[in-house]
C-alpha cells in the first residue's frame, strides 16, 4: 500500500555511508528527521542523523527498533541481508521492498533481469565451480572476464583471462561461490544512467553522465556525456525498460558500455543512489538525493533540468591532504568531505564538482592542479 510521507516523520537509513548522509542532509531540507542503522558509532551518517542504532545489519532487534522510530525505511547500499530485509517489509514500510536487493546482490540473477526486460548485455556463461567453467568456456572469445557473482566492487572480485593459460588465475574466485564469465567489451565509452521512480510508477532520469575509471575506482563524471543523441535515447530507454520490469522504486543506477556504433550494453545495476550522480546536487534543479527522498516518500518527481555543464571528481584517501592545502586556488570548486575518520589510500573520502562552459579546459584545470595524479 502507497503512503505519503510528511515533513516531520522519521526516514529510516539502513547503512551509514556517505550516500546515507546525502540522503539525511537533503531529507532534513524538507524537515524530515533521520535515523541510521549502522555498525559504526561515527559513521558519515550517523553524524547527521537524529536517531543511532548502532549494531550489524543482520541484527533482528536493531532491525526491529529501526522499525519502530521510522514512518519509512530505505537503504544506502546493496551489500545487506536479504533476509532481514524481507523480515523488516512485513513489520515496516520499505516501499522499495527486498527483492530488488536478492537480483542485484547476484550477477546472474541481475543479468537475466536485464535480458527479460529487453535490453542486452555482453554475452556470459554461468559456472557453479572452476571445473565447470573449463567445460563451458569454449563458447566465449579470449579475452574475457570472470567475475564472483556475489559481492565484488571497485574491481574487486573479478579477473581479466586474456588466453588459456590464464585461466587457472580465475580459479581462486570460486572460493566465493558461483562466477560468470562474461565477454570482454570493446568499448569506446561508459556512460551511467540514473533513473528514480516513486511509489506512483513516475519516473524521472538525471542527465546522462560519461565515466572515467582508474584502478576500477570512479575517478571522473562528465555531464552531458559526450555521445550523440541517437545513443542517449537508446540509453534512457533501456534504463526506464529495466526500471519497469523491476518495478522499483527510489534509485537505480544504470551502467552502460558505449559501442563504436553507438550501440549500448548494460554492465551492472546499483539500487540506489549512485557516486557518478553526486554532480547533480550542485549541477541540476533536482538531486538523486532529493529526488530519491521524494520517491519514497510518495511526493510528485521534479524534471531533472541541467544548470550548466560538469565535471565530478572523486577524492581518495591520497587526495584529501593536497586538496586541502589548495582550496584557497579554487574558489569555483564545490567540494564535499564525508567526515569519514582515516583517510586510507583508495578510499572513497568526498568528490569536487566543477560547474563549466567548457569541459575540456576544466580537465585540464583538474590536471593541472597536481591533486590527482596520473
Amino acid at each position: 500500500m502507497t503512503r505519503t510521507i510528511l515533513p516531520g516523520q522519521t526516514i529510516g537509513i539502513i547503512g551509514g555511508g556517505q550516500l546515507g548522509r546525502m540522503m539525511a542532509l537533503a531529507a532534513k531540507e524538507a524537515g524530515f528527521k533521520i535515523a541510521v542503522l549502522d555498525p559504526g558509532m561515527d559513521s558519515p551518517t550517523g553524524q547527521v542523523a537524529d536517531i543511532q542504532i548502532v549494531a550489524p545489519f543482520n541484527d533482528s532487534d536493531a532491525l526491529e527498533e529501526l522499525a519502530e522510530v521510522s514512518d519509512v525505511i530505505t537503504y544506502e547500499f546493496e551489500n545487506i541481508d536479504v533476509d532481514g530485509l524481507r523480515h523488516l517489509t512485513e513489520i515496516a514500510y520499505v516501499p522499495q521492498g527486498a527483492e530488488l536487493i536478492g537480483v542485484t546482490q547476484n550477477r546472474i540473477f541481475e543479468k537475466q533481469a536485464i535480458r527479460e526486460a529487453g535490453v542486452p548485455v555482453a554475452d556470459y556463461i554461468e559456472a557453479s565451480t572452476f571445473a565447470e567453467l573449463k567445460e563451458r568456456v569454449a563458447v566465449l572469445d579470449y579475452p574475457f572476464v570472470v567475475k564472483t557473482a556475489r559481492g565484488g566492487y571497485d574491481g574487486k572480485g573479478q579477473q581479466i583471462v586474456k588466453n588459456a593459460e590464464q585461466l587457472a588465475e580465475a580459479e581462486a574466485l570460486f572460493q566465493n561461490g558461483e562466477c560468470v564469465a562474461e565477454a570482454f567489451i570493446d568499448f569506446t565509452m561508459e556512460i551511467s544512467v540514473v533513473i528514480q521512480r516513486n511509489t506512483l510508477g513516475e519516473t524521472a532520469i538525471l542527465p546522462i553522465g560519461e565515466n572515467i575509471h582508474k584502478d576500477h575506482i570512479l575517478h571522473q563524471t562528465i555531464v552531458p556525456a559526450r555521445v550523440g543523441e541517437e545513443t542517449l535515447t537508446k540509453a534512457k530507454k533501456a534504463a526506464k525498460a529495466i526500471a519497469e520490469n523491476l518495478q522499483m522504486v527510489g534509485t537505480l543506477a544504470v551502467e552502460m558500455f558505449v559501442l563504436p556504433d553507438g550501440e549500448i550494453l548494460v554492465n551492472e545495476l546499483a539500487p540506489r543512489p549512485h557516486n557518478s550522480g553526486h554532480y547533480s546536487i550542485e549541477a541540476t534543479n533536482i538531486s538523486q538525493f532529493h529526488q530519491h527522498i521524494r520517491a519514497i516518500c510518495g511526493w510528485p518527481l521534479r524534471k531533472p533540468k541541467l544548470w550548466s555543464f560538469a565535471v565530478m571528481v572523486n577524492v581518495l584517501g591520497e587526495h584529501v591532504a593536497p586538496l586541502t592545502t589548495k582550496i584557497a586556488h579554487y574558489p569555483d570548486w564545490s567540494i564535499h568531505l564525508y567526515g569519514k575518520d582515516e583517510a586510507k589510500h583508495k578510499r572513497k573520502m568526498g568528490h569536487v564538482t566543477i560547474l563549466t562552459d567548457d569541459i575540456n579546459e576544466t580537465l585540464n584545470e583538474i590536471d593541472a592542479s597536481g591533486i590527482w595524479p596520473e
